[in-house]
């Protein structure tokens, strides 16, 4: 009797035998419900099929149901996962369950569910825009709505808030309709059809020098100044690829870097351009991930985990920033989509392009070994100019908020004139450490060593090293005293210091902590009208 060997999502380097029934048939990738430990079933993926196992066949129990006809895998991607679980040391069947959609984990069909999409109806389309003046975001949702229909899966994107559109809803402006998926062959009807910018020398010698090996595996180091214009070398490199009727995987390291980046691409390409990051909902990576399966995706935009999207024609990989410490999976499974991204160009035999104005030390060997290959852009694209940057010596002033009167003066100047100011801290949280005045204790995580961080508005004491929290301590573990005091400013602070000092202006504080949900703060500054005198405040690790 056939032995379906099946890996589970458990953190042991082996597979498990079980028994196929006759007449079924499964194939290698193929997900099964299979009996697993005491009254529990699992979904598995099946490894290999033979005619034996290493235990006795009266001892193996049999598969309960087969979920696939076929393997959720393309080869390629499936023999880039072997090697990855073999390269990090990690057990096989976690490997594959992170490479897929959480619904698919869960043993959900591996096929489109009905997609949601709002309309403006007849009184919605008639309705005076200026009655919903006091509503504002009422008015931009009808407004987009007017224009076109919009799917309940771009509505982050287009930064139209829910609750925003329940509310037109409510007034019977406009409603919610459900529509079973078809797949449009995007092939057809391909055409640039946004605006093209004139490339420079250096650009036009980078798109060509990739396009001249597009037909087998190339790895490129696009290291460019910033405002060299990158991005507009990978948008030429794709019309070509795109033209050849092949698909393209653009990795980005950052939730929030993919809005800009998204509009862009779509006002370029007449063609299908899906997102997958961890803001979607886990319907909306699922339709994602079988969209670029079954090749009605054009072009898929996401950060590090939308490596492991399979594709029908993968024609190229881009990276952009591939220097950025994001593209490191920290937590389970730890890897470096950078260089998977470049293994698994390597198994497609297509060309991957990392571009970065300040490139790894890693890719650099690679480029001085002959493993990749360096195109350079040195000057500034179109009228791009240099930002105008001052250091400010700290010493002997006084701080407010901490921040220093010459920094102050120029905001408010800024402010005065209508502008928007940006601020970056690297500390997240109200202050990143909580000391006892009277003792020096100082609070430390018990799961790992480090100091805790104390998040005021959540009312915790949180780790950003191993994500443990515990509440905030009413006096000193170590003497007794409640004389505890924030040692160092973080993101949570220096919003609440500056709300005194420009009460006036709205403050908006985007980090983890703010756009961990849809719909969060992470929307205010791109939503802000440069018209109003608005002061954003900006984490570099949000999303």
């Amino acid at each position: 009797m056939p032995v379906a060997h099946v890996a589970l999502p458990v953190p042991l380097a082996r597979t498990f035998d079980y028994l196929l029934p006759e007449g079924v048939q499964v194939s290698a990738g193929c997900r099964v419900q299979v009996p697993f430990g005491k009254q529990r079933e699992a979904v598995g993926i099946v490894m290999s099929v033979s005619q034996s196992s290493d235990l006795p066949l009266e001892k193996l129990k049999p598969v309960g149901e087969v979920l696939d006809g076929r393997s959720l895998f393309t080869p390629s991607l499936w023999r880039v996962l072997l090697w990855a679980a073999e390269y990090y040391h990690h057990p096989i069947g976690e490997v594959l369950f992170h490479a897929l959609p959480i619904l698919l984990r869960q043993g959900k069909p591996a096929h489109h569910a009905p997609l949601w999409y709002w309309f403006a109806t007849e009184e919605g389309k008639a309705v005076d825009l200026n009655s919903l003046k006091r509503a504002p975001k009422q008015q931009q949702a009808l407004a987009a709505l007017r224009h076109n229909i919009v799917w309940r899966h771009q509505i982050g994107e287009l930064e139209i808030s829910e609750p925003g559109l329940q509310a037109l809803r409510t007034k019977g402006l406009c409603d919610l309709k459900s529509a079973a998926p078809a797949e449009a062959d995007w092939r057809g009807n391909y055409a640039v059809s946004g605006e093209r910018l004139r490339l420079n020398t250096e650009q036009a010698t980078a798109v060509g020098a990739i396009h001249s090996e597009s037909d087998h595996f190339s790895a490129w180091l696009l290291a460019g100044i910033t405002g060299s214009g990158k991005t507009e070398v990978y948008l030429s490199v794709l019309e070509n690829v795109l033209a050849q009727g092949n698909q393209a995987l653009v990795l980005v390291p950052e939730i929030g870097l993919t809005p800009q980046t998204i509009a862009r691409f779509r006002e370029r390409f007449n063609a299908p351009v899906e997102v997958l990051h961890s803001g979607l909902n886990d319907s909306e990576r699922l339709s994602v991930w079988l969209k670029a399966r079954s090749g009605e995706a054009a072009i898929v935009i996401g950060t590090r985990s939308s490596l492991f999207t399979p594709f029908c024609r993968l024609g190229v990989i881009v990276i952009d920033e591939e220097h950025d410490s994001s593209y490191k999976q920290q937590e389970g499974w730890r890897y470096h989509a950078r260089d998977l991204a470049v293994y698994r160009a390597h198994a497609e035999n297509i060309p991957i392009i990392l571009g970065s104005a300040t490139p790894a030390l890693e890719t650099l060997h690679n480029v001085q070994v002959g493993k990749y290959r360096q195109l350079r852009l040195t000057k500034r694209a179109g009228n791009a100019r240099p930002a105008h940057q001052q250091v400010v010596d700290l010493k002997g002033q006084q701080l407010k908020a901490g921040l220093a009167p010459a920094l102050l003066k120029k905001i408010g100047e800024h402010l005065a004139a209508d502008n928007q100011v940006i601020l970056f801290l690297n500390r997240r949280g109200f202050a990143p450490a909580l000391l006892c005045h009277e003792c020096g204790w100082i609070a430390e995580c018990a799961r790992c060593d480090h100091y805790y961080t104390l998040h005021q508005g959540q009312r915790h004491l949180r780790c950003h090293h191993c994500d443990s929290q515990r509440a905030i301590p009413q006096q000193c573990p170590q003497c007794g005293s409640t004389h505890l005091v924030p040692v160092g400013m973080g993101t949570e602070q220096l919003e609440h210091s500056l709300e005194p000092l420009f009460p006036n202006v709205p403050i908006s504080r985007i980090d983890r902590d703010t756009t961990s949900r849809k719909g969060g703060a992470g929307t205010a500054v791109g939503r802000s009208s440069p018209r109003r005198r608005t002061y954003s405040y900006r984490h570099p690790d949000a999303g």
